[in-house]
């Protein structure tokens, strides 16, 4: 039957597993709204755009669904762009469908005109389209959810003429099934095998495209350490006793890694944001495994590339490593005293944080699934905060944005019904998409916020005083945050030690509308 292209749109998207849409409507895109309830849709109605980016974000990474998001022409799309730019950086499926105008050369000053819509999204995202027919806005849709499926998730952008969201169209066709992802054939896995006949201290790299596989058995049959980056954390585990943990960004962790006999990387870019320096450290044999080819081919230089999913390349070569013996030259000893060392130096780098972490992270369930801003709680967290669950922490690595946690965690929750979420942000980032506290009353969220408040942009300081610049523009007036929950409709506490820390953090889990819990650095044991 046919209907306004907006509301085909809407029911292509549930026939493709879409169950929750993030947005805000206006009246170039309010015909992307006449299908949503139609189709059966949830929508979750953002505060500001970039909150509903955040939100499809947080909902795609935990599901490993695309997250999809609803916005209006120009500003809304401008808005958004911030989550799209982190989506990308950080390999999340996410897709944001706009509207634009039908005309933009020859006709200026109308509403929300930019002078190149398409362009300014493609800047932040892996794609951004046009489709100037239903069949073309079809097509791209299904071209993302393929893509999605087999090559490395990244956001995306489809924006449709108001004039074409409007028109009468016919049904999208039925979904057809997606290809499979690239994955390792027996010769490669083989070809490792082979290699680490010959080593006795292999180590394996897990990024956070490795975290879709449980790793430790693998590990173990290989007699294998291993590091993860901050994404992959808990791919090996929570008691492998030859994991070094999140802490690539530690100096000495190159010198562990020049130690090996031969490095397999999979699933990760050896970005910056990960190790802080631009070399590995490696000196033996490095193998890449990744979805991506421009990372195979990254200044790391790899000895043997394979292009394949995580889950494929563990798969193939544990099947081709069976029966071997495992190395021996890996203790449990110097794991340890790594890691007991590198703890130390990030508790002195930003001092009195580890033992409020410790506290929550032993008030939460083991299921709980976090989501942190950027701020120094979650820095030191990222690698003293030990998970023992992949996928179960997630923060604005790449882009690295503010304002990130408390959306993304509205959209995890959403897509977690019943079952534990947790967000951490900072005062200032706090201030940023503070206002989606609204959302999290509205779905009724039992989710604990924990504020972070040491009065600053704390990290900046301590940065301008390490470059020998006068600390400046690094304090803004914080408003009184509990009152501000408050007024939201959410519950509020202000604990002055850790065990009222932990006591308000359990007692959020079971509330039924999201909790703020106000920390400052005065907090004691």
């Amino acid at each position: 039957m046919k209907r306004p292209l907006g509301a085909q749109i809407s029911h292509m998207l549930k026939d493709r597993g879409v169950d929750t849409i993030f947005g805000i409507p206006g009246v170039h895109n309010q015909e992307m709204y006449r299908g949503i309830e139609e189709a059966g849709i949830r929508h979750v109605l953002a505060r500001h755009e970039q909150g509903a980016g955040f939100m499809a974000d947080g909902y795609a990474r935990a599901t490993g669904k695309p997250g999809v998001a609803y916005v209006i022409t120009g500003p809304g799309l401008c808005n958004i762009m911030t989550p799209m730019g982190q989506a990308y950086a950080d390999s999340v499926p996410v897709l944001v469908l706009s509207s634009c105008l039908d005309e933009t050369a020859a006709r200026r000053g109308q509403l929300h005109q930019m002078k190149d819509q398409r362009a300014a999204a493609e800047a932040v995202c892996d794609w951004s389209e046009m489709a100037q027919s239903a069949e073309a806005a079809y097509g791209l849709v299904d071209r993302a959810f393929e893509e999605f499926a087999v090559k490395r998730p990244r956001a995306k952008h489809i924006q449709v003429p108001i004039q074409l969201l409007e028109a009468a169209a016919d049904p999208a066709p039925l979904p057809e099934m997606t290809s499979l992802p690239v994955t390792t054939t027996t010769t490669n896995a083989q070809q490792v095998a082979a290699l680490l006949n010959y080593a006795k201290r292999p180590l394996f790299i897990l990024g956070g495209g490795a975290a879709g596989f449980e790793w430790q058995d693998l590990l173990s049959q290989l007699g294998a350490a291993c590091f993860t980056s901050y994404a992959g954390r808990g791919a090996a585990g929570g008691d492998y006793a030859l994991d070094f943990g999140a802490f690539l960004a530690r100096p000495g962790s190159a010198e562990v890694i020049a130690s090996a006999d031969l490095v397999i990387a999979v699933g990760t870019e050896l970005a910056e944001v990960e190790m802080w320096r631009p070399h590995l450290g490696h000196r033996a044999a490095l193998v890449r495994v990744d979805l991506d080819t421009e990372v195979l081919s990254d200044p790391q230089r790899a000895a043997l590339k394979i292009q394949s999913d995580a889950a494929g390349f563990a798969t193939a070569l544990t099947a081709a490593t069976e029966g071997k013996s495992a190395a021996t030259g890996w203790e449990a000893g110097e794991v340890a005293e790594a890691r007991g060392r590198w703890l130390a130096e990030v508790d002195a780098e930003r001092p009195g944080i580890v033992p409020v972490i410790n506290a929550l992270r032993d008030a939460v369930p083991a299921d709980v699934m976090v989501y942190s801003d950027m701020t120094q709680f979650a820095y030191v967290a990222k690698e003293a905060w030990a998970m023992a669950r992949p996928r179960h922490w997630h923060h604005p690595t790449g882009f690295g944005t503010l304002g990130y946690a408390l959306p993304a965690a509205i959209g995890g929750a959403a897509a977690r019904a019943g079952q534990p979420t947790l967000a951490i942000v900072g005062d200032y980032g706090f201030h940023y998409t503070m206002q989606e506290l609204g959302v999290a009353g509205e779905l009724g969220l039992s989710l604990p916020i924990i504020l972070w408040d040491n009065g600053k942009l704390k990290e900046i300081e301590d940065s301008m005083v390490r470059s020998q610049i006068a600390p400046n523009a690094v304090v803004a007036q914080n408003p009184d945050f509990c009152k501000l929950a408050e007024a939201f409709g959410a519950r509020s506490a202000a604990p002055t030690s850790l065990a009222e820390m932990q006591a308000a953090v359990q007692e959020a889990f079971a509330a039924p509308v999201p909790t703020l819990i106000y920390v400052t650095p005065a907090i004691t044991g």
